[in-house]
């Protein structure tokens, strides 16, 4: 007996609260070095956690996934925890380099700090949204790469491309061990692209420098 399909979550009015406390946040800003807003990434992380069938705190916490670390800090922790709750917060602090974004850090030590956090993370609902997040962030990468060749990482001051590679390819292990499934393959597979341009671009640097 074939049993039933499993229904998608019900999104109720909290979720629009999100996406209205994103929006104060976040309606200005772009994605860096481009005319995009910064909302289509949150939307698009939204939209890969409900397809891998995450619940509405997972959907939730996927549009507010950005809020503290870009500015907010541990006040807006303490905020998203009154007005959504305790797991909505507890996914979106798991998302956060830091809760204190005013304390600056360099990208390499904040990404290393991070990726050695990761393995204390179990719970499936936050590396859900932590790899969508990911994908969609390796996905953008990769698709301007294509546009734009090496220039890309003029808009990186603070990380190269081999850098950016040791990164997501220290993520793409993390949840191959440890969340395999269609997710991890689509971050596999802008990995994957990225480093084969990466590559490329090294290959031809001699040549053009002659």
């Amino acid at each position: 007996m074939t049993s039933p399909a499993k229904l998608p979550p019900t999104l109720t009015s909290r979720f629009l609260e999100a996406v209205e406390l994103a929006s104060e946040v976040h309606g200005e800003q772009r994605r860096n070095g481009t005319a995009i807003p910064f909302l289509a990434h949150l939307l698009v992380v939204a939209g890969l956690v409900l397809e891998d069938g995450g619940d509405e705190n997972d959907t939730v916490a996927a549009m507010l996934h950005d809020t503290v670390e870009d500015g907010g800090g541990r006040a807006m922790l303490e905020h998203i925890t009154e007005r959504f709750g305790d797991r909505v917060a507890m996914i979106v602090e798991a998302c956060s380099d830091t809760l204190d974004p005013e304390h600056e850090e360099r990208w390499i030590v904040r990404k290393r700090r991070y990726l050695a956090h990761l393995p204390q993370v179990v719970d499936d609902h936050v590396l859900r949204v932590v790899l969508a997040d990911k994908v969609h962030n390796a996905r953008s990468i990769v698709r301007d790469y294509r546009e734009e060749g090496d220039a890309l990482w003029e808009r990186f001051a603070e990380r190269t491309a081999q850098e950016q590679v040791w990164y997501y390819r220290a993520l793409l292990r993390f949840f191959s061990e440890n969340r395999p499934g269609p997710l991890t393959e689509d971050l596999r597979r802008a990995v994957e692209e990225l480093e084969l341009l990466v590559a490329l671009d090294e290959l031809a640097a001699p040549s053009q420098s002659r």
